[in-house]
C-alpha cells in the first residue's frame, strides 16, 4: 500500500539481519523514534538477535487516542500495520520466520503491535505491549478470528495510566486468549506512563525463547 508511513526508514540493531537467528521488531510511541525503540530495547539483545524497528512519519503512528473510532485514525493506522509487516516480511525474506519473530511495542506503538498480530494471527515467536491495548472506540473479542498458536503474548500496564485505560488491557487480554495466545497480563499500581524493570525482565526470558 502507499500511506505517509511507507517512505520511512527501518532502522536496524543488533546482530546485522543476515547472520541473525531471530528477530525484534520494535514500534516506537508516539512522538518517539525508531532509533529510541532501539536504544530502550537494546539491553534484550543477544547474539543472533536483530532489531528492526519501523519509523512513523513526524514521529506518530495515528493522530488521535486509539481509543477514538477507527476512521479517526485513518490512514496514519493502516499505513502503519502496513509498516509493521513488512518489518516482519524484512526478517522473512532474510530467513527469519515469524514463529522466531517478537514484535513488541511501547504506548502507540504497543497498541499497533498488538492490532497487528491480532489482526494477522499465525504463530509467532511472541507479542508485547508496553502500555498498550487493541485500537479502537470499543473492541469487541468476536470481530478477532484465527489461531495464534499459543503465541506467547505479554501486555503490561498501570492501574492509573494516563492513556490507557485499564478496562482496555483486560479487554485486550481477553481477544487474545480466544485467538489462543499464551497470555501473561501483569498490572502494575501507580506506575504511571512507562516500562519498568519487572517488564524488562519478563520480555528478556520471551526473547531467550526465541532461540
Amino acid at each position: 500500500m502507499t500511506g505517509p508511513h511507507q517512505d520511512q526508514p527501518l532502522v536496524t540493531g543488533g546482530t546485522d539481519l543476515d547472520d541473525a537467528e531471530a528477530a525484534l521488531v520494535a514500534v516506537h510511541g508516539r512522538g518517539a523514534t525508531a532509533q529510541s525503540i532501539v536504544n530502550t530495547v537494546g539491553r534484550l539483545h543477544q547474539d543472533g538477535l536483530a532489531i528492526l524497528a519501523p519509523q512513523a512519519a513526524n514521529n506518530t503512528w495515528y493522530p488521535h487516542s486509539f481509543l477514538e473510532p477507527v476512521e479517526k485514525n485513518e490512514p496514519g493506522r493502516t499505513s502503519g500495520l502496513a509498516a509493521v509487516e513488512n518489518a516482519v516480511q524484512t526478517a522473512a525474506d532474510a530467513g527469519i520466520p515469524p514463529e522466531r519473530v517478537l514484535v513488541l511495542g511501547f504506548s502507540q506503538g504497543g497498541c499497533l503491535a498488538s492490532e497487528f498480530v491480532a489482526r494477522n494471527p499465525r504463530q509467532y515467536g511472541g507479542a508485547v505491549a508496553f502500555s498498550g491495548g487493541l485500537i479502537g472506540q470499543t473492541v469487541d473479542p468476536d470481530d478477532y478470528e484465527g489461531d495464534l498458536e499459543e503465541t506467547p503474548y505479554f501486555v503490561g500496564c498501570s492501574d492509573v495510566d494516563p492513556h490507557i485505560p485499564v478496562e482496555r488491557v483486560h479487554i485486550t487480554t481477553e481477544t487474545f486468549e480466544r485467538l489462543n495466545a499464551d497470555v501473561e497480563e501483569r498490572i502494575y499500581e501507580g506506575m504511571g506512563h512507562g516500562i519498568n524493570e519487572d517488564e524488562m525482565q519478563y520480555v528478556d526470558g520471551m526473547v531467550d525463547a526465541l532461540f
